[in-house]
């Protein structure tokens, strides 16, 4: 079996979701000149969550 054969299909509507998660993210914090790392782990977590959920679920 290849490596693209063993490739899950995710759900577009997750990827999506996840694409308007890090745009709003992004959009709040590039009018700023410091970022905390608290911040940027938050978004990263909500993103890792959004897309683990479609993995489980699939």
């Amino acid at each position: 079996m290849t490596e693209l054969e063993e490739l899950e299909v995710t759900d577009l509507a997750t990827i999506e979701e996840a694409l308007a998660l890090i745009d709003k993210g992004l959009g709040g914090l590039t009018e700023r000149q410091l970022v905390s790392a608290a911040e940027v782990a938050d978004l990263l977590l909500d993103v890792r969550s959004l897309l683990s959920e479609t993995a489980t679920s699939g």
